[in-house]
């Protein structure tokens, strides 16, 4: 009871679950507060107006935060980009931290050869820049689908062709920022357990384990990794956030991935200085996706921190 009056004293350690499940509420209630007009067919873009006007509109009954050029609703891709960023960021985190667990844990085990080949393997997975791996996989699936006979317009977009069709639309719905993400990201979780279950090698409770005959499987699940997975649960809810970011960033820049707050603001770009250089003449373009963006992360963070808190053996009350 200590302990947890002392937790709660932090209002850090109660600010990010509960602004976290606000806007779970939120991605939940998406169909509601923003209903599609095709269930069937759900989008995170929708367009209220016409195409043609391509002046941003304020605030108002029919639209809540406005429309961007082309009369893109504001207030609709901000609730479903919400509700894809919880998937985006929960799975490319969850994957990570899966595989990372698993292989710093296997590595710290065998220890000895194994641990350092597999810890340089991991080293020279660092090495690799993030932007250089998506522009890799970009291009593999361009000249992929050019090969299957796909062809490429910069102002209609691509276009499948050939007896390939249900092929190419599968590279084509590939996302190369969760998939390089997914495949460069897991390192610092195997770092983090490799040095904790090196540290749990030759502790007492794993000699008596062993002496008892019990398999290396067994050991690592069963003893090893429960009393070393703490950090890595405080560096993925940390994580979640910041793989949104990223694939809003990516977005934003126009490198790939489905980021409807990035493609938002990427629409935005042009009004974010209005006339007269007043920058909140056309507010309502960036800020609320911008504010949601920073929101979304810092809550995660937070969460990340009272973790921390809760799970350090250290903090005492």
């Amino acid at each position: 009871m200590k302990r947890l009056r002392y937790f709660f004293r932090n209002w850090r350690n109660w600010l990010g679950p509960v602004l976290l499940v606000y806007l779970a509420a939120l991605a939940i209630a998406a169909p509601y507060l923003a209903p599609q007009v095709d269930p069937s067919n759900p989008q995170t873009i929708l367009r209220i107006g016409s195409s043609t006007d391509s002046l941003p509109h304020p605030p108002s009954s029919i639209a809540l935060l406005g429309t961007l050029s082309g009369q893109y609703d504001v207030w609709f891709t901000l609730i479903w980009g919400l509700r894809q960023a919880f998937q985006f960021g929960l799975l490319v985190t969850v994957a990570t931290a899966i595989f990372g667990i698993i292989y710093g844990g296997i590595s710290a085990y065998f220890g000895g050869i194994v641990n350092n080949v597999m810890m340089r393997i991991a080293d020279a997975f660092m090495a690799i820049p993030i932007i250089a791996v998506i522009v890799f996989f970009r291009q593999i699936i361009v000249i992929i689908l050019t090969n299957f006979g796909a062809w490429f317009s910069i102002d209609r977009g691509v276009f499948l062709q050939g007896p390939n069709i249900e092929f190419q639309q599968f590279l084509l719905d590939i996302d190369p920022v969760m998939w390089s993400l997914i495949l460069f990201s897991w390192m610092p979780y195997a770092r983090l357990v490799n040095a904790s279950i090196l540290r749990l090698r030759n502790v007492e409770f794993i000699t008596s384990a062993r002496s008892l005959g019990a398999g290396h499987l067994r050991i690592l699940l069963r003893h090893m990794l429960p009393n070393a997975i703490s950090p890595e649960i405080v560096l993925a809810a940390r994580d979640v956030g910041g793989m949104v970011i990223i694939q809003a960033t990516f977005a934003f820049i126009g490198l790939g991935g489905y980021s409807p707050w990035g493609d938002l603001l990427a629409r935005a770009r042009n009004w974010v200085v209005g006339p007269g250089g007043n920058p909140l003449v056309y507010w309502w373009t960036y800020i609320p996706a911008t504010l949601l963006l920073i929101l979304f992360s810092v809550s995660w963070n937070f969460l990340g921190d009272s973790l921390n808190e809760r799970l350090n053996p250290r903090k005492v009350g």
